[in-house]
């Protein structure tokens, strides 16, 4: 197919695309030019290649004069988008210029604000175990990072040099790091000397694993693990005496919410949602408890075989209620993407939060795997357009991602899925009551209200049964992210509720034809973009593209 006839597609696609929703979204008029469109998508595609580092070797280059010289040439970008004006374009079209624009922002940011490159010792993590149940890893990450999961163990003769050379690339890596680290972090540097721990016990084991198969590759994973070691010294020493913050600061965050992420709540919008979810779900949580008095607790498998049986039963259980229910279309692709071999821990071992929901009933977690619906519909069914067939970077896709997967955990509920397990109702509501609570670390953390510590110490303390234990690694890894990451971890609650916005703008457009199944359909049809902007395609609703400065 030429590029000429590929293009044209896509734009008849779109026209006939937006006839469909929630409502009429296009005035009658509208029309964009295809040369425009074509524009857009070229000036994206250029884009994607600009904002990548010159790579060599596995070597990511981001000195200081190399994102210098970034920074620079994102202006040129900027302006060539600023010149093309979308505003007579179908809201479809739209959509995709301001998510274009929101990329360009979130490299805007990370020069002006968050520099990972030069503030965030975690910014040079040295590996990657597992794949991201979202479209791209969360929080700021380096390119040429080696990705574990993309190798199969004993290494074919292709994968063994490219395995070599990432492998080899790390001791250089660190290595630039030390020059390219020049701002104080208290608490990210913190966090490095972490992870750097962690990732010196790994590169053992792996050099250990590999022993047998490729014992070539020893001296080079040994070689890395003291390059680890040295640069943990030095993170260390550096960061003895630190003072400084690591928040960004509540006007920072505020815009960046706006600009990049297109949230249309303010910093203070999202701490009112965030307490009274918190205050919701703790009281929620004692009136479940309250009517279930009666009813045997809840009890944790005994052995990894009752756990599977357990968990294999709930994934059914799930698909099979989401058809009979007509909750969405359901595609054969979609029916073994949420089963897994699982692991067990047994009673004397450190259980930590996500293992205590899942062992006492695993059927409200498979809710939140509809994150892995996610992906296999963007495998399977790729978004016609070429700028949503791909991850938004910076995550920008997090309000779709974890909107979507926390809000199906309480409306799965409400729409009768654990009507015959009521004790597993209680589990939602220590779910939701969890999510809220390591959120307002997110928020206090970047207004600089709390230290890491603090904020660790507050979701310890408020999500209930004790199930968050201080010295395990979800509360921990939780917070990290989200010192790194500004808004990831308000993205599941403040989403949630926004989620449940757009249903009710729908069902109030639509009155009695309003389908459950229609709106799921749509909604997923929208892509991996930010919750506001498919409210904005699916309802026609300007509100919140006003709020944001997109339209006036």
């Amino acid at each position: 197919m030429t590029k000429c006839n590929f293009f044209a597609g896509v734009f008849i696609f779109f026209i006939i695309f937006s006839f469909f929703g929630c409502a009429p979204q296009e005035k009658k008029g509208d029309v964009v030019s295809s040369n425009d469109f074509e524009n857009l998508i070229k000036l994206f595609e250029e884009w994607r290649e600009f904002q990548k580092p010159e790579i060599i070797d596995c070597v990511p280059d981001y000195t200081a004069a190399a994102m210098e010289k970034q920074r620079h040439g994102l202006k040129e970008f900027q302006d060539r988008l600023a010149a093309i004006n979308p505003s007579s374009w179908p809201v479809s079209h739209q959509v995709d210029y301001h998510i274009v624009r929101a990329e360009m922002n979130g490299l805007d940011f990370d020069h002006r604000v968050l520099r990972p490159w030069s503030r965030n010792p975690c910014f040079y993590s040295v590996y990657y175990r597992s794949p991201s149940d979202v479209p791209a890893l969360e929080g700021p990450w380096r390119y040429g990072t080696l990705c574990l999961w993309k190798y199969t163990f004993p290494l074919s003769d292709e994968a063994l040099i490219d395995f070599r050379m990432h492998i080899q690339a790390i001791p250089k890596v660190l290595e630039q790091a030390k020059n390219n680290l020049t701002e104080e972090a208290k608490d990210l540097w913190f966090l490095g000397i972490r992870l750097k721990k962690r990732e010196s016990v790994f590169l053992d084991n792996l050099a250990q694993r590999l022993s047998g198969d490729h014992p070539d590759l020893v001296p080079d994973i040994k070689q890395a693990k003291e390059a680890v070691d040295d640069f943990r010294e030095w993170l260390e020493e550096k960061q003895e005496g630190m003072t400084a913050p690591s928040g960004i600061g509540v006007e920072n965050y505020s815009w960046y919410m706006k600009n990049v992420h297109l949230n249309p709540y303010t910093c203070e919008e999202q701490l009112v949602i965030l307490q009274r979810e918190l205050d919701r779900a703790h009281a929620c949580l004692k009136l479940e408890e309250n009517r279930n008095r009666h009813l045997p607790q809840l009890k944790p498998p005994s052995s990894r075989e009752e756990y599977q049986q357990r968990f294999d039963e709930a994934v059914n259980y799930f698909m099979q209620f989401l058809r009979n229910e007509e909750i969405m279309t359901v595609p054969d692709y979609l029916h073994d993407t949420l089963k897994r071999n699982v692991g067990f821990i047994p009673p004397d071992g450190l259980r930590d939060f996500f293992t205590q929901v899942d062992y006492h009933d695993s059927l409200p977690m498979r809710c939140h795997g509809t994150h892995w619906f996610d992906l296999a519909r963007m495998k399977h069914e790729p978004h016609p357009s070429p700028i949503r067939r791909v991850p938004l970077l910076y995550n920008i896709w997090d309000s779709r991602a974890e909107g979507l997967a926390t809000g199906m955990e309480e409306m799965m509920m409400h729409a009768g899925l654990l009507d015959e397990r009521p004790r597993a109702r209680e589990l939602v509501y220590i779910l939701v009551a969890c999510r809220a609570a390591r959120a307002m670390g997110d928020l206090k953390m970047h207004s600089n209200a709390f230290t890491l510590e603090e904020a660790v110490d507050f979701a310890v303390k408020w999500t209930p049964r004790n199930w968050m234990p201080k010295e395990g690694n979800t509360v921990w890894f939780d917070e990290e992210l989200y010192l790194q990451q500004p808004g990831y971890g308000t993205s599941y609650i403040v989403s949630k509720v926004h989620l449940e916005k757009l249903i009710e703008d729908c069902a109030q457009q639509q009155g009695e034809e309003f389908s459950l199944k229609q709106f799921f359909d749509r909604f997923h049809a929208s892509g991996m973009i930010p919750l506001s902007l498919i409210r904005w395609e699916m309802t026609g609703l300007e509100d919140e593209m006003k709020e944001l400065g997109l339209m006036r």
